[in-house]
């Protein structure tokens, strides 16, 4: 047959009768499917009594994979199935994440919603008995504010400039021993960084103070400020850097003027991070800052107490009422946070560098 002949060959048209669809699952099949695999692992988890709720969800979870894959096959084919059984295993991770934290936000806005009012919020501990009821976490929020706010005026400037000194001017053995012992640092324990802040104080004869706290909150913080804002600089694309150092720019203008403000959205989600990491610390507080029944807006002088170490202390008094304050204390230390972020995206936002249509 010739090359002429082959390239007129073409494939029969299906014949009126044949369908051009095939057969598959309705879109409110996965819906379904877990419906079903909810009630027969209650039905399971109820039958053999399981008291466990969690042992309840794991049975269905296992129940929806099962179920979803092998209808899938029967109804459409193999590799569906396990293309949607891969999408089901997302979805059950999705779920079996947000639930502890739903469930952590419901447990403490449902406590700590009958002790927190304006009086909680504008009073100290000063002359209540612990198990008694009154008093408030006013000295607590002071603390809390002063320390974290001194951290970060000293960590972040120093994360950043190691940040930008190891993707635009490090190289060699010095940028990889920093890198090595940012990752070192990572990882350590907070009880470490307050005990290495202690044996200072005891060689230089000093007294507990929110700033010796937050000296330890600032060799926590420092790691995770130098490691976010590093993976964000690195994500600016060299073109840019290139454009301007081909304009005679010099480099520190660049590094000013053009990497910086392209990755400020990710540096601020970075140092947010960093803050939230620092804000819940309870270890280096008790070691160095002693905690306080009294206002002391003074952090080089005294002891000063945190919403950490506020709940820690109220819920080892162990009475009902210490109990609704420790929980109010950590829906403001929530609070706390919560809003860090809000302002970190508002802030990313407005400094984003604005792109065209």
């Amino acid at each position: 047959m010739s090359n002429t002949a082959m390239k007129d060959v073409r494939p029969a048209a299906p014949g009126p009768g044949a369908s051009l669809s095939r057969r598959g699952l309705p879109r409110w099949s996965q819906p379904a499917f877990a419906v079903l695999a909810i009630a027969l692992g209650t039905g399971i988890g109820a039958v053999f009594g399981l008291e466990s709720k969690v042992q309840w969800g794991l049975i269905s979870a296992l129940l929806f994979l099962t179920i979803s894959y092998i209808t899938t096959s029967v109804v459409e084919n193999t590799r569906q199935a396990k293309d949607r059984l891969a999408t089901s295993i997302v979805w059950v991770c999705f779920v079996l994440a947000v639930i502890p934290l739903l469930s952590l936000i419901w447990v403490t806005l449902s406590r700590g919603l009958k002790a927190l009012d304006g009086y909680f919020l504008g009073h100290s501990m000063a002359g209540v008995p612990g198990f008694e009821e009154g008093g408030g976490v006013y000295h607590a929020i002071i603390g809390t504010l002063e320390q974290v706010g001194l951290a970060t005026l000293i960590a972040v400037p120093i994360g950043l400039m190691t940040a930008i000194y190891l993707v635009e001017y490090g190289r060699g053995a010095l940028a990889k021993a920093v890198t090595f012992f940012v990752d070192v640092m990572t990882g350590i324990p907070s009880i470490v960084a307050g005990l290495f802040i202690l044996s200072i104080m005891l060689l230089a004869d000093l007294q507990p103070s929110g700033f010796m706290g937050s000296l330890a909150l600032t060799i926590l913080m420092i790691p995770v400020v130098v490691r976010s804002t590093e993976e964000m600089l690195k994500l600016v694309p060299n073109e840019l850097r290139e454009a301007s150092l081909a304009l005679g720019v010099p480099k520190y203008r660049t590094i000013l003027k053009v990497v910086i403000p392209t990755a400020v959205g990710g540096i601020t989600t970075g140092v947010m991070l960093a803050i939230a990491r620092i804000a819940g610390e309870t270890a280096p507080i008790m070691l160095l800052v002693f905690g306080n029944q009294l206002i002391n807006n003074n952090p080089f002088e005294g002891a000063q107490s945190s919403l950490p170490y506020y709940i820690w202390e109220q819920y080892r008094v162990g009475s009902e009422a210490s109990y609704d304050r420790a929980w109010a204390a950590a829906l403001v230390l929530i609070a706390f946070v919560m809003l860090l972020n809000l302002v970190a995206r508002g802030i990313a936002r407005w400094k984003a560098p604005k792109t065209g249509r």
